[in-house]
């Protein structure tokens, strides 16, 4: 038994990028696609991840100084560092929780496949650190290992009702017909849109408002272009960060390749997966004819949306923005303003890709996720001092899960550490959570105009679907 578990702990240790292709590689054989065919679906997954971190290090190492230098010029007097996913995920690794999380959560998930309480199959473990965080903290907060595993048990089930509930969503905006994005704050914090967008429709004006990437390049010919929205928008952002004007042009230019290549990357990852995608859904079908499954993946493959990758990248100093106004702050966003856009990601689909919506509903996110992640920052800086990743005397938060609604109500809610935050929280949450499953209960609902082409998503042919 230790000998495997030291074997999962060696394969998770090497990231998202080896693991999945392995996973992909064993699943292609179980599926008798043959080590030829499997082979390919696993590396072509690989380089698609690997072009992924290569863009997303182009992010970090330059979008992540701008952003550092705009709090800097905006004095914005925050001193608890939000480390990101980055700093994040090792923590949750390297817990009490990391390896007995994933055993408990793909149990989870073939107990609610065989009580049909889902449909979605997962195989992105990478992304059960979500999970395995939750976990963690949970038992910080209690005391006991084993209400954190009942943290890592809500959390998944909670995920794969997600990966259901948005697949109408997945399936008709993004084009990823089969698959489920179950994890992530793309799907935990989705649900705040959905009511947004209804609300919005029922308001005479504001209801025809519609601002997405191709009305603007449809007005603006080539200056409304993705690339000279990406290049604008790190001009902008390398100017407010005090830049002299050639880094800040540089900044631009570093910009409008992430709208260039996330994309491309992102395809290559559709290209691997598809093949077992379809395979698996075809056995499955055939013994469990209705059922309808999904291939649970990383919400990575989102980002291939032009749509998003503009919201991320206009979200970047609006968030610093409201950093600065939500009341007792001290958490600076940093290590995952680079990739806030899988915090929007969702909401930009559930809007359609309408960036004037987004704005309002990821601005709510944001908000939440950033007086979350203060509510935190003692539990993660008690984690990573735990496993040695955060020294005596510093204290750190993240956005991206100690931001997150069901890490916060489930370690204070088993706490009775119940303010009136707690419960404002808890109300929110719950309504705009069953509000979204009701509202994607219905077939046929997430239907497009079929005068309003949203082109530049992950797929070339996307169409009205259910």
């Amino acid at each position: 038994m230790g000998i495997l578990l030291n074997g999962i702990q060696y394969i998770v240790d090497l990231g998202a990028s080896v693991m999945l292709p392995i996973i992909i590689f064993l699943i292609g054989l179980l599926l008798r696609q043959g080590v030829g065919k499997s082979l390919k679906s696993g590396l072509t997954i690989g380089v698609g991840f690997i072009g992924i971190g290569l863009v997303v290090d182009l992010l970090n190492e330059n979008l992540g100084p701008a952003a550092q230098g705009m709090a800097a010029n905006f004095n914005l007097g925050l001193s608890v560092v939000d480390l990101g996913w980055p700093g994040t995920s090792p923590m949750a690794w390297s817990s009490n929780m990391g390896l007995i999380a994933i055993p408990v959560a793909i149990l989870v998930n073939i107990v609610m496949l065989l009580l049909k309480m889902t449909r979605v199959v997962n195989v992105d473990i990478w992304n059960i650190w979500h999970m395995t965080f939750t976990g963690a903290l949970v038992q910080i907060a209690t005391g006991s290992f084993w209400l954190g595993i009942v943290g890592v048990i809500v959390h998944a089930a909670i995920a794969y009702k997600l990966g259901d509930m948005f697949g109408q969503v997945t399936d008709g905006y993004f084009g990823l017909e089969g698959i489920a994005i179950p994890h992530g704050t793309s799907a935990y914090m989705g649900v705040f849109a959905a009511p947004i967008d209804d609300l919005f429709d029922k308001i005479p004006g504001i209801n025809k408002i519609n601002i997405n990437g191709e009305k603007i390049e449809e007005k603006l010919g080539s200056f409304g272009d993705p690339t000279f929205i990406g290049a604008i928008l790190g001009l902008i952002i390398g100017l407010l960060a005090g830049y002299p004007v050639g880094d800040a042009l540089l900044l631009g230019v570093q910009m409008a390749a992430v709208m260039v290549l996330m994309p491309v990357v992102v395809k290559l990852i559709m290209q691997g997966l598809i093949p077992i995608s379809d395979a698996a859904k075809k056995i499955l079908d055939k013994r469990f004819k209705g059922e309808n499954f999904r291939i649970g993946m990383d919400p990575a493959l989102l980002l291939g949306d032009q749509q998003v990758i503009s919201a991320s990248l206009l979200f970047i100093p609006l968030t610093l923005l409201i950093a600065a106004i939500v009341p007792g702050n001290e958490v600076l966003p940093f290590g995952d303003l680079a990739t806030i856009g899988f915090f929007v990601a969702m909401t930009v689909a559930v809007h359609k890709g309408n960036l004037f919506r987004t704005l309002f509903s990821g601005s709510i996110i944001m908000f939440i996720t950033i007086w979350i992640s203060n509510q935190m920052i003692s539990l993660q800086t008690t984690l990573g001092q735990n496993v040695g990743l955060v020294e005596q005397g510093e204290r750190v938060s993240s956005l991206d899960q100690a931001g997150s609604p069901i890490t916060y109500l489930l370690t204070k809610g088993l706490t009775l550490e119940m303010g009136i935050g707690f419960f404002i929280i808890l109300v929110i949450y719950v309504f705009c959570f069953f509000y979204t499953f009701m509202k994607y209960k219905k077939k046929n609902l997430y239907v497009e105009d079929e005068s309003e082409d949203i082109e530049g998503s992950i797929v070339d042919d996307k169409e009205d679907y259910v």
